[in-house]
C-alpha cells in the first residue's frame, strides 16, 4: 500500500506460513529504519532449505554479509546479512539434532575460543 508521499505505507512478506509486515521510514510515526537509530532493534531468524544459496542471493541483491555461512555448534549451518536498510537477517539450515550434554560441551568450547580470540585481538 502506497502512502500519499509515494513511500511504502504497508507491505507484507510471506515466508512459509509467517507474515512479516514492513514499511518505509515515516517521520510522522514511530517507524524508523535501523540506520536512523544507529543500529537495529530486532532481527529475523529464518530457516531455509539451502542457507548457502539464500546467502548468495541476498548478497547479490545488495545485502551486506555479516557472517559467512558456517556449520555451528548447535547443529545449524548459519549465516547473517544486513539488508540495505540495516535490518538483521539470520539464515540457517538445520543439519543435526544435538543432545543436551553434547551441546553444552560444544557451547563451552565455542565460548572459550571466542574469549581467546578476543584476548588476542585486545592484547
Amino acid at each position: 500500500m502506497d502512502g500519499p508521499d509515494g513511500k511504502i505505507a504497508h507491505a507484507e512478506l510471506k515466508i512459509g506460513d509467517s507474515v512479516i509486515m514492513l514499511s518505509d521510514q515515516s517521520l510522522g510515526s514511530e517507524t524508523r529504519w535501523p540506520q536512523s537509530l544507529g543500529g537495529t532493534t530486532s532481527g529475523v531468524f529464518l530457516y531455509v532449505k539451502d542457507v548457502d544459496a539464500v546467502f548468495q542471493k541476498a548478497t547479490t541483491a545488495r545485502a551486506k554479509a555479516a557472517a559467512q555461512p558456517a556449520d555451528m555448534f548447535w547443529g545449524d549451518r548459519y549465516a547473517k546479512v544486513m539488508d540495505p536498510y540495516g535490518h538483521s537477517w539470520s539464515l540457517a539450515t538445520h543439519k543435526e539434532d544435538v543432545a543436551p550434554a553434547k551441546l553444552k560441551k560444544r557451547a563451552e568450547a565455542h565460548m572459550s575460543k571466542m574469549a581467546e580470540t578476543h584476548r588476542t585481538r585486545t592484547a
